[in-house]
């Protein structure tokens, strides 16, 4: 089942979309959390921006691993989104100037979101239980969760993630900032999107996009975690391709 609750965000709404197994009302059972920037476009096609959501509760209904997943819907008011989900300046000037709020967001989950989800509900608080999750800016803002905030987030899929927006800046955050060995992290691409892609109808490692994921991926497994970049061949940046990614990224995080 799938709840849907008001919450405040700096003065404005940002709706959890909160998603609880089937039985959860009929049992004691605790369960690990993971938390996915664009909440609105996990579960259900009507709530989705474009009619089109990643099918995660379709998904989570038939896995054989139950857990709470936390979605945090953005804003939708001109670029507020980006702003919100950008945690580093951004070098790129397509959108015009943005502020940088992202790690003021960041920290709207770490000490607002995650306290009142761990209150309310039966979940195992510890890090080991806690991962991060988003596409887009949303993976970009995984990326900087699972680094910055290792202490607390154990696991993330960065899909598609908006790593061209700051590439300088995200690489010296990964490679100056120590992560637990115990950290897993899903990162990739489509080939469709790549930034910098010479051929879009296959992995090409002459793009931006696979240098960037594998350079990092390579940082996660330098310390002992474990990291798997990887390209979605034909894949494209939107929900239809994310959703064909969630059973490999959710095995690869939480089935070991």
């Amino acid at each position: 089942m799938v709840i849907k609750r008001d919450f405040p965000y700096y003065g404005a709404n940002r709706p959890l979309h909160i998603y609880l197994p089937e039985d959860y009302d009929y049992t004691d059972e605790r369960y690990p959390v993971m938390y996915f920037f664009d909440g609105h476009n996990l579960f259900y096609d009507s709530d989705a921006t474009y009619g089109k959501s990643w099918g995660l509760k379709t998904f989570l209904d038939g896995w054989n691993k139950n857990m709470i997943i936390v979605g945090m819907e953005c804003s939708h008011v001109g670029n507020e989104r980006l702003e919100e989900y950008l945690p580093y300046p951004a070098t790129t000037t397509a959108f015009g100037p943005l502020a940088v709020k992202g790690n003021e967001t960041l920290d709207w989950i770490v000490n607002e979101i995650k306290p009142l989800i761990d209150r309310e509900y039966r979940t195992y608080p510890n890090r080991e239980c806690t991962g991060i999750a988003g596409s887009s800016m949303g993976g970009l803002m995984s990326i900087r969760g699972v680094v910055h905030y290792n202490r607390i987030f154990s696991k993330a899929a960065c899909v598609s993630s908006a790593i061209g927006f700051c590439p300088e800046s995200v690489m010296a955050d990964v490679y100056s900032t120590p992560i637990d060995p115990d950290t897993r992290v899903y990162l990739s691409w489509g080939s469709r999107e790549a930034w910098g892609v010479h051929d879009p109808d296959r992995e090409d490692p002459r793009s931006s996009s696979y240098q960037w994921n594998h350079a990092i991926a390579d940082r996660v497994t330098e310390q002992g975690g474990a990291a798997w970049a990887c390209c979605q061949t034909g894949g494209g940046h939107c929900e239809a391709d994310w959703e064909k990614q969630v059973p490999g990224f959710m095995d690869f995080l939480w089935m070991r």
